[in-house]
């Protein structure tokens, strides 16, 4: 006995020459999150597998069609924030007990984390730093 299940799968054109073509309603809903994330445009691009002339084009095309008086992001209420992050095997010896956290700033300036009673703090010290001065 064999059991069917149907999948929900989104066939995406392709014209002549072999090149992709994205729906409209997906590459607006890209534009719109990359306009949040206050990520470079490489970096978006290449995190969610577009070639970056490609996203290039996409959004100076979305720019030119808002118009010189129109804001040049749309801001939501809830704003997407990236941040990078590398995970990496725990130190073992040495220490006084292993590091729960560890944040390095583009200052150069770190912070170490060894108990998770201090993550509060951590928080409010990030909070007073998103803030301008």
């Amino acid at each position: 006995m064999t059991t069917t299940t149907e999948t929900s799968v989104q066939i995406i054109p392709a014209d002549s020459r072999g090149r992709l073509r994205m729906p409209a309603e997906r590459r607006e809903s890209l534009l719109d999150e990359f306009e949040r994330s206050g990520l470079s445009g490489a970096k978006f691009a290449a995190l969610m597998g577009i070639k970056y002339p490609t996203f290039a084009d996409w959004v100076q095309r979305r720019r030119q069609q808002r118009g010189p008086g129109s804001p040049g992001a749309v801001k939501s209420a809830d704003p997407v924030r990236w941040l990078e992050a590398v995970v990496e095997q725990a130190r073992s010896g040495g220490g006084s007990g292993p590091i729960v956290v560890l944040l390095q700033l583009p200052g150069g300036a770190r912070v170490e984390l060894s108990q998770v009673a201090q993550l509060d703090l951590l928080v409010a010290l990030l909070r007073a730093l998103a803030k301008p001065c």
